[in-house]
C-alpha cells in the first residue's frame, strides 16, 4: 500500500517464548512489568531481522567475494561515508517527491503549514540517518540498532504528532524516499547488507513501536492484554504475508500509485502496512482505548491512501483477511482480547463511512 521495505515470515514462536521467559520473569505481586519493554522490543527486533536477512542474503551472494568485502569494518565505513556524503542530496530529492505527492493535502485537510516545515523535517531525517550510519559503521547489528535508535525515532514521532498527528505522514514519506534515494548509490552487495538497517528505521518511523513499549510497561506481568500482544507480535509478519497474498488473489489487476500489487515494491510495502495495522491494534489493546487509531492511523490513511491510489475496498478486504488470519494463529483467549478492537477497525473503515468517495 504505502511505500516500504520487505517484511517476511517469522521463525519459530517457541524460540521467542523461550527468550521472552529469559528476559522477563514474573513479579511476585501485580507490579508494572517494566521488563516487558525490552522484551517487546527484542521480540520485534528479532522478528524482522531474522526474516529480512533470511530473504535478502541468499547463499550464493553470501559467498561472493564482494559481499565479504563490504561486511568488513573497512567496507562498512566506506559504505557509511558514501551514504553520508550523499545524504543532503538524497534528502532534497526526497522532499521534492514528498511535496509532489502530498502538498495538496495540506490545504484539503486544513493542516497548519507551520507544522510541515521542509527544512526542519529534512534536518530531523538527516540526524536519524547519521546516527544509524554511525552504528552501521561500528558493526552494530540490525537487532541492536532497534535498541540504539528506538527512543530517537520515538522522540521524532512525538515531536510531529504532539500537535497534529497527521504531520507524521509528511515525515514518514520524506524518510522513506530518502532511504530509497540512498540505495541508488550502493552496489548490490552493499544494498543487501544495508537494507535490514533501513527496515529497522522504516518500521520505527511508520509504526508507533515506542508508544507500544511504553504502554506495555504499565501492565502487570500477567496482564491479558500483554499476553495477547506477546502472542501476536511473533506471528505478525506471517499474518501480513498471508493477508497480502489473499488481497493479490482478490484484486489481480489492481494498480496503485507505485504499480501493480504483484510488483515487489508494492507487495513489500503492502506487507509493511498490514504489520503497521497490527501494531496499532496492539497499541489499542495495551492502552485500552482507540485514541491512537482515531487521532493518528485513520487520519493518516484518509490523507495518504487516496494519493497512493489505494481504494477503501482494498483496505476493507485487508482488514477482513487480517482478522481471519489472527483468528487462525492465536489461541481463543488472546483472540478474545483483540476481537473488540478488530470490530472497531472494521467499522471505522467500512464502506458506509466512505460512501461519497
Amino acid at each position: 500500500m504505502t511505500p516500504g521495505l520487505a517484511a517476511t515470515p517469522y521463525p519459530e514462536v517457541s524460540a521467542l517464548k523461550s527468550r521472552l521467559a529469559q528476559t522477563s520473569s514474573p513479579p511476585s505481586t501485580s507490579q508494572p512489568a517494566q521488563s516487558s519493554v525490552p522484551s517487546l522490543a527484542a521480540l520485534w527486533a528479532k522478528k524482522y531481522y531474522t526474516s529480512v536477512t533470511s530473504v535478502e542474503k541468499p547463499s550464493q551472494l553470501a559467498n561472493n567475494r564482494n559481499f565479504k568485502e563490504v561486511t568488513t569494518t573497512e567496507g562498512r565505513k566506506y559504505t557509511a561515508k558514501k551514504l553520508i556524503d550523499n545524504l543532503t542530496l538524497a534528502s532534497a530529492q526526497a522532499w521534492s517527491m514528498t511535496e509532489t505527492l502530498l502538498s495538496e493535502e495540506i490545504r484539503r485537510h486544513d493542516i497548519n503549514p507551520d507544522l510541515v516545515n521542509p527544512l526542519e523535517i529534512a534536518a530531523d531525517t538527516r540526524h536519524l540517518f547519521q546516527k544509524v550510519l554511525a552504528a552501521y559503521a561500528e558493526r552494530s547489528t540490525p537487532r541492536r540498532l532497534s535498541v540504539i535508535v528506538g527512543k530517537d525515532f520515538g522522540q521524532v514521532r512525538q515531536k510531529y504528532t504532539s500537535i497534529d498527528r497527521r504531520a507524521i505522514g509528511f515525515v514518514s514519506m520524506q524518510f522513506h524516499y530518502t532511504g530509497q534515494k540512498l540505495l541508488k548509490w550502493l552496489s548490490p552487495p552493499e544494498q543487501v547488507l544495508w537494507k535490514p538497517y533501513l527496515k529497522v528505521m522504516d518500521d520505527h518511523m511508520y509504526m508507533p513501536l515506542q508508544a507500544a513499549y511504553e504502554a506495555a510497561a504499565n501492565h502487570p506481568y500477567d496482564s491479558p492484554a500483554l499476553a495477547a500482544v506477546r502472542h501476536l507480535l511473533p506471528v505478525s509478519s506471517k499474518i501480513a504475508v498471508s493477508v497480502c497474498q489473499k488481497i493479490c488473489h482478490l484484486h489481480p489487476d489492481y494498480k496503485t500509485y507505485s504499480g501493480s500489487l504483484h510488483e515487489i515494491q508494492v507487495k513489500t510495502a503492502s506487507i509493511r502496512d498490514v504489520e503497521m495495522f497490527q501494531v496499532y491494534l496492539c497499541l489499542c489493546v495495551l492502552e485500552n482505548h482507540i485514541q491512537s487509531v482515531q487521532q493518528e492511523l485513520f487520519p493518516l490513511c484518509v490523507m495518504l491512501y487516496p494519493c497512493l491510489h489505494v481504494k477503501w475496498k482494498l483496505v476493507q478486504d485487508m482488514l477482513q483477511a487480517m482478522g481471519w488470519q489472527i483468528h487462525e494463529y492465536l489461541p481463543a483467549e488472546p483472540m478474545a482480547t483483540f476481537l473488540p478492537y478488530l470490530r472497531i477497525f472494521s467499522e471505522m473503515f467500512a464502506g458506509e463511512v466512505f460512501q461519497n468517495d
